[in-house]
């Protein structure tokens, strides 16, 4: 089985979407040099119908990238209307993200027209041009719908790769499987791929994307901490990793953290500055401090072995629920002077302190107890 998956780097263009935050060309491109250096496949650079200025920094961003002779590819996205595809035509991509809707049957020939029309167009002017299409919203489409869409966009029009959104994240894990299960069984006498789209509205976008590849689908569309429209959609680092640790192949650096850790907070700075509110919290996954925090001690002696570099800074807090093991941890990483012999008694004499005061015990607290049980 061919486990390549494409990453797809959405943080600019659904990152627009998010609260309000709006990056400028500076931004964009120091956005895409983490990608570059990430090894991401493509950026989605913005939405060029929306404003000229869109259309000119996705033309300076995919320049830039030629420039420096960049492997990742940079595209741009728009409706598969006509005028939005000569927009971006004349952005200088060659790479195009466009999407449309079909709310019911009666729509499809008209639609179908359309995108036909757009598609001739991308190719009769553009040499080596890559096509992604999105149809909205597979939540909302029903099988025998989906079935004719994708057929068209595979067999009768060539696209490269189709979007299969879940636009109003509505759906779960096992009926996204389904969903793209149905599509790749379709498309598979074609060279189309599948790609996941998972909105988080339901707080189930990465567990969906990850399913979404494992039914499948051979591309990811992700940004950083899954900024997005409403509540954002798949995070690059965690979905990326989870296929990884499945043996899936993507060339996404998962374990340069250094970098993905100053990607992230970059875009964290920038959302801070336009917010006033950060992003990176205290339990946000990989990257938040809850995940070097150790209270009961039942991971303590494994977590070295993280792949993802995050423990260098541990943090114990003691309180009744603490074991041995936090507990010599704990007077190692203070200096605590204490007798090895005694730790149990320590330990105990720390639990049942906690539980008196119904609290967690401060340092001159443990420091007071260790030294009651000195040789």
């Amino acid at each position: 089985m061919e486990n390549k998956i494409i990453v797809v780097d959405q943080t600019i263009r659904e990152g627009m979407q998010h609260k309000g935050i709006v990056f400028s060309y500076a931004q964009r491109q120091k956005i895409l040099e983490f990608q570059e250096k990430l090894d991401i496949d493509i950026c989605q650079a913005g939405y060029a119908p929306a404003h000229e200025t869109e259309a000119q920094y996705i033309g300076r961003l995919n320049q830039f990238a030629n420039n420096n002779n960049f492997n990742i590819a940079v595209a741009g996205m728009g409706r598969a209307l006509l005028k939005d595809t000569q927009t971006l035509v004349k952005t200088g991509i060659n790479n195009f993200h466009l999407h449309f809707q079909v709310r019911d049957k009666s729509q499809k020939e008209a639609i179908f027209s359309t995108i036909r029309d757009s598609i001739d167009y991308i190719k009769k002017n553009v040499v080596d041009s890559t096509i992604s299409v999105a149809m909205l919203d597979i939540g909302k489409t029903p099988d025998a719908l989906l079935k004719e869409i994708v057929e068209y966009l595979s067999f009768d029009l060539c696209i490269d790769i189709i979007s299969l959104p879940d636009t109003s994240g509505i759906m779960a894990p096992n009926l996204i499987f389904d969903k793209v299960k149905k599509a790749v069984k379709i498309i598979d006498n074609s060279p189309a791929k599948i790609s996941a789209h998972c909105h988080n509205d339901m707080g189930m976008a990465n567990a969906n994307a990850v399913m979404g590849v494992c039914a499948g689908a051979k591309a990811l569309e992700v940004s950083v901490m899954g900024i997005g429209e409403r509540n954002g959609i798949s995070d690059l680092f965690v979905t990326s990793q989870m296929l990884k640790n499945q043996d899936y192949s993507l060339k996404v650096k998962t374990e340069d953290i250094d970098t993905f850790k100053e990607y992230y907070n970059y875009i964290n700075s920038i959302y801070e500055t336009q917010t006033g509110q950060s992003l990176l919290n205290y339990n946000t996954p990989v990257f938040g401090d809850a995940v070097k925090t150790h209270v009961a001690g039942t991971h303590i002696l494994s977590s070295k072995a993280s792949p993802f570099g995050m423990y260098d800074k541990e943090e114990y807090y003691i309180n009744l629920l603490c074991g041995v093991h936090l507990i010599e941890k704990y007077l190692q990483h203070k200096n605590i002077p204490f007798s090895k012999n005694n730790l149990n008694k320590i330990t105990q004499q720390i639990k049942s302190k906690s539980a008196t005061l119904e609290r967690r015990l401060h340092k001159k607290e443990i420091i007071k107890i260790a030294n009651l049980f000195q040789d």
